[in-house]
């Protein structure tokens, strides 16, 4: 907690929430996130979340200019300014270069010092992907953010975070099957005519 919100009714509140939460039992196979002072429980990923994952996964290991470490539903724990709570959210994808060994001996919930991208690819809750986890993304500094919206068949290359506005400076939109540059440490061109 803030050290100015510790006697705050709605911090406690939202702290008490929080230490719920990090308790809390998920079924095999969902996984539970705590955005903005909410509880969030989403099913399994079904085949096309995963096709399109995979083949990011395989563009960045075989394309970046340098070494990355990927991790799939790696919790992260978003410090967001002064918020009484921080947010903690599982992306589709997580890459930090390999030199940082950030995931070697991690937490449950790790920080996100370090990370160079997550990625999303929208199942069921575009506006979540869209908007919220994107501001959350920019408040905690994630350089890079790759969001590849199924239901709109477009990919967003968000960068330059902006902590203060709570949002990226910038923003590549696409439709499937165009390219994309994904800038340092990454420095190669992400091909998209495999997502469908």
């Amino acid at each position: 907690m803030a050290a100015n919100a510790e006697h705050d009714p709605r911090c406690i509140d939202e702290q008490a929430l929080l230490d719920g939460f990090l308790k809390l039992g998920t079924p095999e196979g969902y996984r539970a996130e705590f955005i903005e002072g909410e509880v969030v429980v989403s099913p399994p990923p079904g085949g096309d979340h995963e096709g399109i994952l995979s083949v990011i996964t395989w563009q960045v290991a075989r394309r970046s200019s340098g070494r990355m470490d990927f991790s799939g539903n790696k919790g992260l724990e978003l410090v967001c300014g002064d918020k009484c709570t921080k947010n903690h959210l599982v992306p589709d994808g997580v890459f930090a270069p390999h030199d940082l060994g950030l995931f070697w001996g991690a937490p449950v919930w790790m920080p996100s010092d370090g990370v160079a991208m997550v990625v999303e690819v929208i199942s069921a809750k575009p506006e979540m992907d869209r908007w919220i986890k994107r501001h959350c993304y920019a408040k905690a500094a994630i350089p890079l953010y790759l969001l590849a919206d199924r239901m709109e068949k477009t990919v967003c290359l968000f960068s330059g975070p902006d902590r203060e506005a709570e949002d990226y400076r910038e923003d590549i939109r696409l439709s499937f099957g165009k390219t994309t540059d994904i800038p340092e440490p990454f420095g190669f061109t992400l091909e998209t005519s495999e997502f469908q």
